[in-house]
């Protein structure tokens, strides 16, 4: 080795560890024995340089060089430091990683890295969201994935799934597929939440009289009763009877807002309405503002 080994770095003596640490991986680029096979001369440059390294990058070291307590080859030897077979003293131990990258790449030695995610897009049905599915996706370059579509998914839900993404690379594992859902409009039903809301239309006898009527649900029909005299506007619950619950919650309700439909009247239903009088006089538009 050289008498100086800021000079076999090409640093001056006031270098901070950074510098040194530079301009040693500067010129270990071009003198590792990897980048260098069977090249002895390389090989004694990168002993040296290493050794330069070695004594500066340590201060305590450095401080006895800069004395003159120790000369250039460092009568101790780093106990981090580490030998190869052949003698050729390398770096200190925290540089290991930093050239294990950096030669590794010029042997060809890639790390395994994971694939980039995928994302897609993917409309789903009222009812298949709400009750859950199994839906196909076409994929733009060919193929198809099947996605399984939760109860209760809602418009904005990323779905993913696990390996269904760019593969990856030198062994790395596969990215996800992110498959961002929109939930289709329903011309019954509407969401709020996880209960569900829809306008149910009945006769005019069934709002008089009441009765049990045929409601449609998420989960399917059910029989609902109309209390008697039930006005247009009126809101029914169903519980339980909205989309199911999730984590252990409660599944939600249905609405039912009754729709008071006339249809057409015959003959009798007007003759009734002339000759009715009703025991008192009812006007339904008592509660609007007066002018």
């Amino acid at each position: 080795m050289a008498d100086d080994p800021y000079a076999l770095l090409g640093v001056p003596r006031t270098a901070t560890e950074q510098q040194i640490r530079s301009a040693f991986l500067k010129l270990a680029k071009t003198s590792h024995p990897d980048v260098n096979p069977g090249d002895k001369k390389a090989e004694e440059r990168f002993k040296a340089i290493s050794g330069a390294h070695d004594l500066l990058s340590d201060p305590v070291k450095r401080a006895r060089f800069d004395r003159g307590e120790i000369d250039a080859t460092g009568q101790d030897t780093p106990s981090r430091g580490y030998h190869r077979p052949g003698g050729a003293q390398y770096a200190n131990g925290d540089m290991d990683d930093i050239l294990a990258s950096m030669f590794g790449q010029a042997r060809g030695a890639a790390r395994p890295q994971r694939g980039a995610d995928q994302r897609y897009t993917l409309n789903v049905s009222f009812l298949d969201a709400a009750r859950g599915a199994t839906q196909r996706l076409a994929l733009p370059g060919g193929g198809d994935l099947n996605v399984q579509i939760p109860p209760g998914t809602e418009t904005g839900q990323t779905l993913r799934l696990r390996g269904k993404g760019r593969p990856g690379t030198a062994g790395g594992p596969a990215g996800d597929a992110l498959i961002e859902i929109t939930v289709l409009s329903h011309p019954l039903f509407r969401r709020d939440g996880r209960d569900i809301h829809l306008d149910l239309p009945i006769s005019l006898g069934e709002s008089v009289l009441g009765g049990r009527v045929a409601v449609p649900t998420v989960a399917g029909t059910v029989t609902m009763a109309i209390p008697p005299g039930s006005d247009s506007g009126t809101k029914l619950r169903l519980r339980g009877k909205g989309l199911p619950g999730a984590d252990g919650q409660s599944p939600g309700d249905a609405y039912a807002t009754l729709r008071v439909v006339v249809g057409p009247a015959d003959d009798a239903l007007r003759d009734f309405l002339r000759d009715w009088a009703p025991g008192q006089a009812f006007d339904p538009r008592s509660g609007l503002p007066k002018e």
